[in-house]
């Protein structure tokens, strides 16, 4: 039984998030996903959109997903510890380096394989643009309906 492990923030599920949850299943018999928790997705990324137990309830969901897992405050490697994937797989986009990855587990004892999925040509371009989107096309009406009132 080869255990998989993926992890990311999924604010706003996109096709490229199913595209990497897919291709990290068939690495393995098993998918835990790791759903950053808010504090995280604070301090490294943005405000998250979604709350964490959303997040982690609409991944779950997935088909391809057997677990979903809120990720913890503080050292990112003790639920990897926990979990005793066989292989981590990692986003194309995602900003870990691979060998600092593998490095940084072994010093903790944890000896894991690292994979990189490969991009999706149907992503949206990450949730950031998603919502920028939606930003402009609702300032693009906005503003068409105040030269029409005019």
């Amino acid at each position: 039984m080869v255990k998989v492990m993926a992890s990311g923030v999924f604010d706003i599920l996109h096709p490229g998030h199913l595209h990497y949850l897919r291709q990290a299943r068939e690495m393995g018999d098993e998918l835990v996903v790791i759903v950053a928790c808010d504090d995280n997705v604070r301090r490294f990324k943005h405000e998250p959109v979604t709350p964490e137990d959303m997040r982690c309830t609409m991944v779950g969901s997935l088909k391809v997903v057997d677990d979903a897992l809120i990720g913890r405050k503080g050292d990112i490697y003790d639920i990897v510890r926990d979990i005793e994937p066989d292989i981590i797989a990692l986003g194309y986009d995602q900003s870990f380096d691979e060998e600092d990855l593998k490095s940084r587990l072994e010093e903790r004892g944890i000896s894991v394989e690292i994979r990189r999925v490969s991009q999706c040509s149907e992503d949206l371009n990450g949730t950031r643009k998603i919502i920028q989107k939606i930003i402009d096309e609702h300032d693009r009406r906005k503003s068409h309906e105040n030269n029409r009132d005019r």
